[in-house]
């Protein structure tokens, strides 16, 4: 089968590589579609994050098939997986991007989202991902089924809504408050949404970024108020929204280091700050603002445990709407032009399909 495999920043080939064999417990599917991330770009620009900051000592492990967003039809099951995973021949599914060891700490105590070893789909030798025709779910995947209903787009839209879900989720968002998504590309659209449902009618939600048409989509799935900050002073205008308090809550998905400080200024005193973003760079900010001035909560956001399940379901019955951001897809063996219109930032999610 053709693959798109990693070698090493902006390296990444597509080759003619053998299709896994399903061992023991483990699933064999036919990829649907894969879109393509921010962590795939930012670890196809030579992120230190992925490739270390000399080039070594990085987290991607290559050679190694790209792809950790996508789902798929069971084409074949090694012993025992049909029991373990409550799957049959034929089934639409889709597996959590992290394969936990089941041993270390974090999964003996429910937190395999942090597993120790952390092997991710697309990103490790033993997880290769699914920019390929065919993929591996190993014996201790987490696998959810998918509802024959959604595209092949939504399907894709799967992981990086969980991932949503969990940071809004972090955000422990109370009815009446305030909340500032920073950031409205593919997942902070998804956040928009979860969090407009979180505030059930109650409350502002802005949404902050730098592109007029992520905006206006912002505003077309809820936000009350969007502000582009390359044309405003968003901190100024969220504290003349909140009595010049600040907002109760700051999402930060952008990705750039200086909405981390535009965060802490914008947030009221006892607020909640939810980093969510993978940075290509460091982020200098003032810690004295989260201690000594405002005694702020802090939380990090990883992955989508516990958003599967309400994301596959919002996403059946159109709670949350992903088909407005849904590109263009390219045939596995046009990636280049995948990755260079993602890139682009002119469009949203863009999905490669494998042949």
């Amino acid at each position: 089968m053709q693959a798109v495999v990693t070698h090493g920043p902006k390296d990444y080939r597509v080759e003619t590589v053998p299709v896994p064999v399903p061992g023991r417990e483990e699933i064999l599917i036919e990829v649907d579609a894969v879109g393509i991330c921010a962590s795939d770009m930012k670890c196809w620009l030579g992120g230190a994050l992925f490739w270390g900051a000399n080039g070594s000592g990085g987290y991607v492990e290559a050679p190694v098939i790209a792809g950790h967003e996508y789902s798929g039809r069971v084409v074949a099951l090694g012993d025992g997986a049909a029991e373990k995973h409550h799957v049959k021949m034929g089934d639409r599914i889709v597996a959590e991007q992290i394969v936990p060891c089941g041993e270390c700490r974090y999964c003996l105590n429910d937190q395999y989202w942090m597993c120790q070893r952390h092997y991710i789909f697309g990103f490790k030798r033993q997880t290769n991902g699914g920019m390929a025709k065919y993929n591996l779910f190993p014996a201790n995947a987490i696998v959810h089924q998918v509802p024959e209903s959604l595209t092949i787009g939504e399907a894709a839209y799967i992981e990086p809504m969980a991932c949503a879900w969990h940071a809004v989720e972090r955000g422990e968002i109370k009815p009446g408050d305030t909340v500032v998504i920073c950031g409205v590309g593919n997942i902070g659209l998804c956040m928009v949404q979860i969090a407009k449902l979180k505030l059930n009618g109650t409350g502002t939600l802005i949404a902050l970024d730098t592109k007029p048409y992520r905006l206006e989509l912002a505003t077309q799935f809820g936000a009350d108020v969007v502000i582009d900050v390359t044309q405003e002073n968003a901190t100024q205008k969220v504290r003349d929204l909140t009595d010049g308090y600040g907002c109760d809550v700051y999402i930060e998905a952008s990705g750039n280091p200086a909405a981390v400080s535009q965060g802490l200024e914008m947030i009221r005193k006892l607020g909640t700050f939810v980093e969510f973003s993978v940075f290509n760079e460091p982020a200098t900010i003032n810690w004295t603002i989260i201690g000594d001035t405002k005694e702020l909560n802090i939380h990090g956001s990883h992955l989508g445990p516990g958003g599967y399940a309400p994301s596959i379901a919002a996403l059946a019955n159109h709670t949350v709407d992903v088909r407005p951001l849904v590109a263009e897809a390219f045939p596995l063996d046009r990636f280049d032009e995948a990755m260079a219109a993602a890139l682009s930032g002119d469009v949203l999610k863009t999905l490669v399909v494998p042949v």
